[in-house]
């Protein structure tokens, strides 16, 4: 192999890329080797190529395969000063910028977000999701972010836009002024919203943000304690419903009831409303901060007050009973004070 042959064998004649799903530039290699005019330029679908001479950006190719000449490279032919049907290799840096949407990006929040809500006052919120991006300007991106580095992966630049996009969703959140109670319902549009209002910031760096997610937003566990109390209140405040609604049962069940006599439904109405005050006073110790403890010795001693009261009511159905006359267990009627069964309803006594 001759001189001319060797030389000609170390020419640069094609040049492509491979990409790599995280690789956001790259650097073509091309060791001090000059490009051969008349190389082989393989750009594939979403992809850009950039020719940069001496630092300064030149020619940009989109998706395509050229051979490079002086009509394709203006730019680089008029850096260089190359005449018409210039036909000597040249050196040049080549870029290759990806193109496609970079997604499941991660955000999260470092620190707890100060946020003010309109019902518990100043709250510390959390939150997380994932966002995605692309290259929208290779040149702002290449210029601005890139540098002269051999490659750049979306490592180097998503802490970056993880902070842009935690701040976004921040103020949106606190301009929208939802109360923390109505957040989860508003996760799709606060992240729409955050896309839209972050573009200005991408665009100024030549990428676009297509999407925004919230998966969640999370609040301390005093704030959380806070809600769980005041839905023990608001169950609290139905407690009225719920005795006139023992008092209607009591009544119902003393009409179905025709044997059991005043007696009879008085015992069950009087049943209901003590069960219904029985758990007002529960709520009302639990709201006031009271606890199970508090709302459990009430309960020991309404079974106690209880205890007493049928203990009173059987000393006065004996005292009754040893004035002469009795009654019947099952249907109330009055008996002579001998009688083994009843004369009504036939129950044995």
């Amino acid at each position: 192999m001759g001189l001319f042959d060797f030389i000609k064998g170390q020419f640069i004649e094609v040049i492509e890329w491979l990409d790599d799903r995280g690789i956001v530039v790259y650097r073509f290699p091309a060791y001090d080797n000059a490009i051969k005019m008349g190389a082989k330029l393989i750009v594939r679908e979403s992809q850009a190529a950039i020719f940069v001479n001496e630092g300064q950006i030149a020619d940009v190719f989109g998706p395509g395969t050229y051979t490079l000449s002086t009509q394709n490279m203006p730019v680089l032919t008029a850096l260089k000063s190359w005449k018409h049907g210039f036909n000597s290799p040249f050196k040049s840096d080549v870029y290759f910028v990806n193109m496609t949407t970079f997604t499941d990006q991660k955000w999260g929040t470092t620190n707890p977000v100060i946020m003010r809500d309109p019902e518990f006052g100043m709250i510390r919120m959390r939150g997380f999701g994932n966002y995605s991006f692309r290259v929208q300007d290779p040149v702002i991106f290449l210029r601005d972010i890139f540098g002269t580095k051999k490659e750049f992966t979306t490592a180097g630049i998503t802490g970056y836009l993880k902070a842009v996009v935690v701040s976004g969703i921040s103020d949106l959140v606190g301009e929208a002024k939802i109360p923390v109670l109505d957040l989860a319902s508003s996760y799709d549009e606060l992240g729409r919203m955050t896309a839209e209002k972050l573009l200005p910031n991408f665009a100024a760096i030549g990428l676009a943000l297509t999407n925004v997610t919230i998966e969640n937003l999370s609040l301390p566990p005093e704030v959380e304690q806070m809600i769980d109390r005041k839905s023990s209140m608001n169950i609290a405040g139905n407690l009225d419903q719920y005795m006139k609604y023992q008092t209607a049962e009591a009544l119902r069940e003393a009409a179905n009831n025709p044997h059991g006599g005043a007696a009879g439904a008085g015992a069950e109405l009087g049943a209901g409303m003590a069960m219904g005050q029985m758990m007002g006073q529960m709520f009302q110790q639990m709201n006031s901060g009271g606890g199970a403890a508090g709302a459990a010795g009430q309960a020991s001693a309404g079974q106690s007050s209880t205890g007493q009261g049928a203990a009173s009511g059987d000393a006065g159905q004996q005292g009754q009973a040893s004035g002469g006359k009795k009654f019947c267990s099952e249907c109330g009627s009055r008996l002579n004070e001998n009688a083994k069964f009843c004369s009504d309803c036939g129950s044995k006594l």
